[in-house]
């Protein structure tokens, strides 16, 4: 495997390259020489990659394609429905989360590739205090549990040399709006009200460029094929904590209604990263303080206003 500098001329291949995380994970991987093959939905346009490859991922002749064309050394594969929707379509999540993981881990069995990253979530654990293990809560997270045995299997039955990770509640600038964190700072710098839940749940939220700094710690670290690992912090905060933080970050003069709205059903209330054991495997901690990329996120948005304002 590449070392921490090695990624120059590395052929690496990320699905769902255009979407949030996606996006922050190619930058970063083109600031350090890698080549990327930029995996879309046909019609998405991946930002920084001079090789984007349109193809749905419930094609398996196309993801064939796609593999054949990069020809990859390392693939993460983040392509998923559902992310932000916990009333996603169960079948679809099937189709596209499974089916979808199922079609490149097979494209790649045969393959030389080095790592395969397979991106699940932190809530795939559900009631995690209470399962002590996995235990989803809704069709997004049932689905990439799935995905998660069946790389499992791939890496047992084939000894392809895949690798999951399990990121917390990821927030940065370019994350879509319906997301909590900016919808508060839209509402904050508006000067609107912002209904919400109580905001009980304890929630681990990590920066975006640490989780793509993470992903790519996991595809590096040696010997831990097969293993599953969590980007997050370690450290809770509740939503209404996180909401009083962009409240008082922009000197918003709209209100906060805690209990306004209702709680989703499959709400986790309280999702923490093993992050020592993260670091022991594969060396890499978040490094971002929740208030820094607060910051960094609502000056973001505040300058994509402007330009939206324009």
């Amino acid at each position: 495997m590449a070392g921490p500098r090695g990624w120059a001329g590395k052929r690496v291949l990320i699905t769902g390259a255009a979407g949030f995380i996606g996006s922050h994970l190619v930058r970063q991987l083109t600031s350090c020489g890698a080549q990327i093959f930029a995996g879309t939905s046909p019609g998405r346009d991946p930002q920084l990659s001079s090789h984007p490859l349109p193809f749905d991922v419930r094609d398996g002749q196309a993801v064939q394609d796609a593999v054949a064309q990069a020809e990859p050394d390392v693939v993460f594969h983040l392509a998923a429905v559902g992310v932000t929707d916990p009333a996603a379509d169960p079948m679809l999540t099937l189709m596209v989360n499974v089916g979808g993981a199922v079609n490149l881990l097979e494209a790649l069995r045969r393959t030389d590739v080095e790592r395969v990253v397979l991106v699940g979530t932190s809530h795939e654990y559900g009631a995690r205090e209470a399962a002590g293990g996995l235990d989803p809560l809704s069709a997004y997270a049932a689905s990439k549990v799935a995905a998660w045995a069946y790389g499992r299997m791939y890496w047992r039955a084939h000894a392809l040399p895949v690798v999951t990770v399990r990121p917390f509640q990821v927030y940065g600038p370019g994350q879509p709006v319906e997301a909590l964190i900016p919808a508060a700072i839209r509402a904050a710098l508006s000067g609107d009200d912002f209904p919400m839940t109580l905001g009980e749940q304890e929630l681990d939220f990590v920066y975006v460029s640490d989780v793509a700094d993470g992903m790519m710690a996991a595809a590096e670290a040696p010997e831990i094929e097969g293993a599953s690992v969590d980007l997050g912090t370690g450290v809770g905060h509740t939503v209404r904590r996180v909401v009083d933080h962009i409240w008082r970050l922009t000197d918003a003069e709209g209100e906060i209604h805690a209990g306004a709205l209702p709680y989703r059903s499959g709400t986790p209330m309280c999702l923490i990263a093993d992050a020592g054991q993260t670091a022991r495997r594969i060396g890499w901690r978040a490094t971002t303080a929740l208030e820094e990329g607060l910051e960094s996120t609502i000056r973001s948005l505040a300058q994509r206003g402007k330009h939206d304002d324009a």
